[in-house]
């Protein structure tokens, strides 16, 4: 990130509303943005989702994993992880054709990794979504103001990724996992003067 980037503070758009810099203009973006980032979510099958969706994204821009995000729910039986465990050798292969997602073969499989690891902590913990909130961060934190100011990894995500990894799950590096922390709300990094403050569930 250079350094004229890294100061880029909030945008106003063409309808008078100032956003994060990074959600640039594309609709489904600014949808998103809007929306879902940095919601709090506490559902355990959107978490897995957006987990999955997330190491999905490794290597790639997050704006190419959303346009594929039907096509992942469509591939992925909607994420439902007792029917992912059962999915077949075979069907998995067939996967890699499937224009719909990103055609990944370690990424397709951690899916299905991903699904059997989150069965096994939800049956020993109950609640998948108890569990990954127990890394939010404590006490006050200082918003963004810049897009320079937005962290890529903090202890936080490294003691997420720790735990997941020790766990089964794949594509949990430090940095997806602060962009998922972000992304359902785990912490809240929506940039100062941006419209959603105060609007979060």
């Amino acid at each position: 990130m250079n350094d004229t980037v890294a100061r880029r503070g909030v945008v106003r758009h063409a309808d008078g509303r100032w956003r994060c810099a990074w959600c640039g203009e594309d609709p489904l973006y600014v949808r998103y943005h809007d929306t879902e980032w940095g919601v709090p979510e506490r559902d355990d099958q959107r978490l897995l989702e957006m987990l999955c969706l997330e190491g999905a994204q490794a290597c790639l821009s997050w704006i190419t994993v959303l346009r594929k995000r039907d096509g992942y729910r469509r591939a992925f039986a909607d994420f439902d992880a007792e029917r992912l465990v059962r999915f077949s050798a075979a069907r998995r292969a067939r996967l890699m054709d499937e224009a719909g997602i990103v055609r990944n073969r370690l990424k397709i499989e951690s899916v299905v990794l991903n699904a059997r690891a989150y069965l096994t902590l939800r049956e020993a913990q109950g609640s998948f979504a108890d569990h990954l909130w127990s890394f939010a961060p404590t006490g006050r934190r200082r918003r963004p103001r810049y897009l320079g100011d937005l962290a890529s990894s903090t202890a936080e995500s490294e003691a997420m990724s720790r735990d997941l990894k020790r766990r089964g799950f794949k594509f949990v590096g430090s940095t997806i996992c602060y962009a998922f922390m972000q992304a359902v709300g785990i912490v809240d990094d929506h940039q100062l003067r941006c419209f959603t403050i105060g609007r979060r569930r």
